[in-house]
């Protein structure tokens, strides 16, 4: 069981996730969200983790600037592609940053897992989050989940994350349901947007463990 705790933006939010054992530690880097955080701020947080967990850098659609900011200042050990990329604009971000790649899929039906076949042999990892509404800013971290069993029996060639809606009271159930080897929590772990909780932290990765 692997676990990510994403979105966080200050140094006692990055140590709780730390000391409580996260694996992923991600750094939102898109100016809509209210878990935003500038490359160069986030190079300076995201130091202390380095050798701790992995580092990684969450993106939209981020343009060829964009990317080589991230890769000189964070220095990430992935980037998470979450908007419309595609897997040719993948290959040359892990090319030009030498950064691993997660892509997130969004899910609502079952026919929406038809983007994982391609994807599957592009990404290091996939993650699985909710769908979300129409018309919605954010890509995701919105706190939204969707019905986990359209997993089902499905096996993918990476370990891949379950994202999207997950919090310290239903990931027991959410894994317990799809058997995900990995799960990414945002807004599960918060107190109000973008404000982490050092509580709702430990008691997610405790109650992950656990399951």
């Amino acid at each position: 069981m692997a676990i990510k705790i994403c979105g966080l933006t200050t140094p006692e939010t990055l140590d709780a996730a730390l000391d409580a054992g996260a694996d992923f530690v991600g750094a939102v880097v898109f100016p809509k969200s209210p878990r935003h955080i500038a490359p160069d701020r986030a190079a300076g947080l995201f130091e202390r983790a380095r050798g701790r967990a992995k580092i990684v850098a969450v993106t939209v659609d981020a343009d060829d600037a964009l990317l080589d900011e991230i890769a000189r200042t964070l220095k990430p050990d992935f980037i998470q592609l979450h908007g419309a990329e595609t897997p040719v604009r993948a290959e040359w971000a892990r090319a030009v940053t030498g950064a691993g790649m997660i892509k997130a899929l969004p899910i609502r039906r079952g026919d929406d897992f038809a983007a994982a076949d391609e994807w599957d042999y592009h990404a290091d990892h996939l993650m699985f989050d909710a769908k979300p509404p129409e018309g919605a800013v954010l890509p995701g971290g919105v706190g939204h989940r969707f019905d986990w069993t359209l997993l089902g029996d499905r096996v993918f060639r990476h370990p891949w994350f379950l994202a999207g809606g997950l919090d310290p009271d239903n990931v027991g159930e959410a894994l317990r349901i799809t058997g995900a080897p990995m799960v990414d929590v945002s807004s599960g772990v918060e107190s109000a947007p973008g404000v982490k909780d050092a509580g709702r932290i430990a008691a997610f990765i405790q109650n992950a463990r656990r399951t």
